[in-house]
């Protein structure tokens, strides 16, 4: 899942690749702004046919967030 998520990360926002680890920081480390992490969350929930909450978006802090988020709703 990691690496289907890394792919997201790079094609929606334009992320260095090589940047994105799962303690990564998605506002300090890859530098999304609110904006961008909408534009994640669509890309997200295309990819992985889910719906992510605006509140679950807010509170969304490093990559690891990210698959957690999608484990559990892909489950």
């Amino acid at each position: 899942m990691f690496e289907e998520i890394k792919k997201v990360l790079v094609d929606a926002i334009n992320v260095d690749e090589e940047e994105i680890k799962p303690e990564a920081k998605l506002n300090d480390d890859l530098g999304i702004d609110s904006l961008a992490a909408v534009e994640l969350a669509l890309e997200l929930e295309n990819e992985f046919d889910i719906r992510i909450e605006d509140e679950e978006l807010a509170k969304l802090e490093t990559v690891q967030d990210v698959m957690d988020i999608i484990a559990a709703k892909t489950k």
